[in-house]
């Protein structure tokens, strides 16, 4: 509210308020001592107002001057309800004796309005010096930078961290639970007392979001093949109007020249808030896995000797967060808390025979017999048919080499063949899938496919057959469950 100038002719006969002070002084000295002066009548008083060192005039009532201040403050505050108003510059008043003096009350309150600026006593919120933001007190400040470390971490976690830090406490780190040890900014921040127009005054979210967006800073990017604008500007936030501003010479992407230097600007935030962290990890310890040759099983064969675990480990780190961004993160120290076990493999070496042993096992893994040999329909059925299994891995009998192992169009589907080579023959029929191959030798218990309903077939089974010096036999003279 800065008011108009004053007038320059009054004001000349007062050059300035010390001036005028020591004038008084040594005036009231020569009454003071001249009986005879004192004699000749009443002197009356007036007050020589100033505003700072400006002379602003003469009143005959320094209260109405007082009140007038005051009025103007009280209306101010009305719109500042939670600030503490005072005024720009200090008003003083010079006392003088006269016989007949002059004043002017009115042009003087009116001056006196005109002249001072109603200010706000605040705190500030500096960033190396710098003011960032204006609050109507101390707490107001100090809250502000308290709310925008909470910008990055709860309540309780920052009181907890202040706490240990304050009294150099250490840190019970847990497992699977970050802990704060140290909660720090990057640059100092520090308040002082000063008075500015109340309009300038933030509100503590206000302040907040000051600290956060930062400020504009000056870049340079050097243009690569390709670059478009859209691209530069969207790399940097900018709006394409924000980059044109900053590079007239640029019109369109057709302007740009690989290794070019233009002109962006980027937000960067006033503050960083710096939290470092620790925590405890588990991770495993992948185990080895051994494997020991034998002959003790077939080729092609293996079997788990001992089954392998990972072990397990404790990783403690220490992590750092800038504006809840991770920065750093460094391994402390290392623990083994459980050993790997290694996994020990059988892989067999022993050369499968060509000829079985003549005993015969199960073909199938489990299930009941549904149909036998003998005559079925007004024909002969020449084996067994197992249904009902718990898994559908159909098994050799015994050990041979397979001689058919393709599909049968007369009716059989699926059909693998073994020769045992001691006159004994079996067959497999209707498999959805065939594991074996023509000339392959395999063992007994070998998968040679899975059963299935293909061919002439009234369902999931499969079709078994017992073959000896080439005529079929019962095959449960020869298997049982």
């Amino acid at each position: 509210m800065k008011g108009k100038g004053f007038n320059k002719k009054r004001r000349s006969s007062h050059s300035s308020f010390w001036g005028k002070l020591i004038v008084a002084f040594l005036f009231s000295i020569v009454l003071s001592g001249n009986p005879s002066v004192q004699a000749e009548g009443e002197l009356s008083t007036i007050y020589h107002v100033y505003v700072g060192d400006e002379y602003i005039g003469a009143v005959d009532d320094k209260q109405m001057v007082e009140s007038e201040i005051e009025d103007h403050i009280e209306k101010a505050q009305e719109k500042y309800e939670d600030m503490t108003l005072t005024t720009s510059s200090e008003v003083n008043y010079i006392a003088e004796k006269l016989f007949e003096p002059s004043h002017n009350n009115d042009q003087v309150t009116d001056d006196i309005n005109n002249e001072l600026e109603i200010q706000a006593e605040v705190f500030t919120v500096e960033v190396d010096g710098e003011v960032v933001a204006y609050l109507p007190s101390k707490e107001k400040a100090e809250e502000t930078v308290h709310q925008f470390k909470m910008e990055y971490m709860d309540e309780s976690t920052l009181k907890e961290a202040e706490s240990n830090m304050k009294h150099e406490k250490n840190v019970d780190v847990k497992k699977g639970d970050p802990a704060v040890v140290e909660v720090s900014l990057s640059k100092e921040v520090t308040h002082s007392k000063d008075k500015v127009d109340p309009e300038k005054v933030s509100t503590v979210d206000e302040a907040v979001e000051l600290l956060k967006s930062g400020k504009e800073v000056k870049k340079e990017h050097t243009v690569e093949k390709g670059d478009t604008i859209s691209e530069i500007a969207s790399e940097y936030d900018l709006t394409e109007e924000k980059f044109m501003q900053l590079n007239h010479n640029i019109d369109n992407s057709n302007d740009l020249e690989a290794d070019e230097t233009l002109k962006v600007a980027e937000q960067r935030p006033y503050l960083e808030v710096i939290v470092k962290e620790e925590e405890i990890k588990e991770a495993s310890i992948a185990h080895d896995t051994e494997t020991k040759r034998t002959d003790d099983l077939y080729e092609g064969e293996t079997k788990i000797e001992q089954k392998g675990e990972d072990g397990k480990k404790e990783i403690h780190y220490s992590i750092t967060k800038v504006n809840g961004e991770t920065t750093e993160t460094k391994k402390l120290k290392e623990e083994t808390v459980k050993e790997p076990v290694k996994e020990i493999i059988l892989k067999g070496t022993k050369e499968k025979p060509a000829t079985g042993d003549g005993t015969f096992s199960w073909p199938a893994v489990g299930g009941t017999i549904t149909s036998k040999m003998g005559q079925r329909w007004g024909k002969p059925h020449n084996g067994i048919d197992i249904a009902g299994v718990s898994d559908r891995t159909i098994k050799a009998a015994d050990g041979g080499v397979v001689t058919y192992a393709q599909f049968n169009s007369g009716g059989y589907g699926n059909q693998v063949k073994i020769d045992h080579k001691n006159g004994f023959v079996t067959t497999y029929s209707h498999l959805s899938s065939i594991s074996v191959s023509k000339g392959q030798k395999v063992a007994a218990g070998d998968k040679i496919g899975v059963m299935g309903t293909t061919g002439q077939s009234t369902g999931v089974h499969l079709h078994f057959e017992v073959h000896k010096n080439g005529s079929p036999v019962n095959p449960l003279s020869y298997v049982s469950k």
